[in-house]
């Protein structure tokens, strides 16, 4: 089946391609909006990592994979001068994951860890295309009940996680198309990695030339 121009499918993923001008006030606001919302988020974290605490992501399926990426992006970096920071992915583990899922639930396999692993000051980055995932969402309660920062990456309407009354930050793609959620994710969390570390930078470079 070949798609067209004007298929609405077509253009409900990649509506520049249908021609229509965009509203360029509404999406002046958007981004700027957006941008702030991720500055908000890189600060809360390089805040985490300037008091010497660590960052656990989470996720489920794909998300797990971006979860994972994430992790290793800030324990690897793979620009010159910038030093590896501690990050752990809460998916990594599938003995513990199974146990618990087995035993109590798998709304509680990323809990318990968070229970286990988290102290105050540390962070916590949820990643789902719903917002709707429940061991997401009592992961979030419980790192926020130690002291944590938690931060929620999702599409659509945002889900749950919108208005979890335990989420400091929450990303929100707007979009219905999966696709379209995860791509723009990877994108918003690189962004995430790169102002982390500027901020980080800059705080270093204030601190060194304080008498």
């Amino acid at each position: 089946m070949t798609a067209t121009l004007h298929d609405p499918k077509l253009a409900g993923l990649y509506p520049f391609l249908s021609g229509e001008r965009q509203n360029a006030e509404q999406l002046q606001f958007g981004l700027l909006e957006s941008a702030q919302a991720l500055v908000d988020a890189a600060r809360a974290i390089a805040g985490v990592y300037a008091q010497h605490g660590r960052l656990y992501t989470m996720g489920n399926g794909g998300s797990s994979c971006d979860s994972a990426h994430l992790a290793v992006e800030f324990q690897h970096p793979v620009t010159a001068g910038r030093p590896a920071l501690p990050a752990i992915n809460l998916a990594n583990d599938c003995a513990l994951l199974s146990a618990v899922g087995n035993d109590v639930g798998f709304q509680h396999v990323f809990a318990r860890q968070v229970i286990a692993l988290l102290r105050r000051g540390d962070a916590l980055i949820g990643i789902s295309t719903s917002g709707n995932s429940e061991n997401l969402l009592l992961a979030f309660t419980a790192a926020k009940q130690l002291g944590a920062v938690t931060i929620g990456l999702t599409g659509g309407d945002g889900g749950h996680m919108r208005t979890h009354p335990h989420l400091d930050h929450c990303l929100i793609v707007p979009s219905d198309s999966i696709h379209r959620v995860q791509e723009t994710q990877v994108a918003a969390y690189h962004i995430l990695w790169d102002l982390t570390h500027t901020l980080l930078a800059d705080d270093r470079g204030c601190a060194a030339r304080e008498p």
